[in-house]
């Protein structure tokens, strides 16, 4: 709640996962709330996670399966599928974060982020929500 009314800059790094709302209120309750967001070449973007979502969302697929073990192959091909989906890479291609760096040069990418940070550019504040 209060994070998108901040008047000092919002960096985020996603190091590993940023899964549902979790990983949006990381980000300060959506990733266009910072003033910039990049992930690791390691990190996993989704609605949630993997395993859940695989589970859920192809139900009907793989209980019309019945041998197995071709159950098994198809769930493994379809996690795969939805990690490859939810790549830093492929998060970053279509511009939900502004890039992907090297780890080796997060502590230079924050630096650059608060030096570049202008506060009469400041977003006017939302109107606060009494969270009681």
């Amino acid at each position: 709640m209060t994070a998108p009314n901040l008047s000092v800059p919002l960096c985020t790094v996603v190091v590993r996962k940023a899964y549902g709302l979790g990983g949006q209120a990381m980000a300060g309750g959506s990733f266009r709330v910072p003033n910039a967001i990049v992930g690791w070449p390691t990190a996993e973007f989704g609605a949630m996670g993997p395993e859940g979502a695989v589970t859920l969302g192809y139900r009907r697929e793989l209980d019309a399966i019945t041998d197995p073990e071709s159950r098994r192959e198809r769930y493994e091909e379809l996690l795969a599928d939805y990690v490859a989906q939810g790549s830093a890479v492929n998060t970053a291609s279509v511009f939900e974060l502004d890039d992907v760096i090297d780890p080796a040069n997060t502590r230079a990418w924050i630096r650059n982020t608060l030096a570049t940070h202008d506060p009469a550019e400041q977003v006017p504040a939302r109107r606060r929500i009494d969270t009681w």
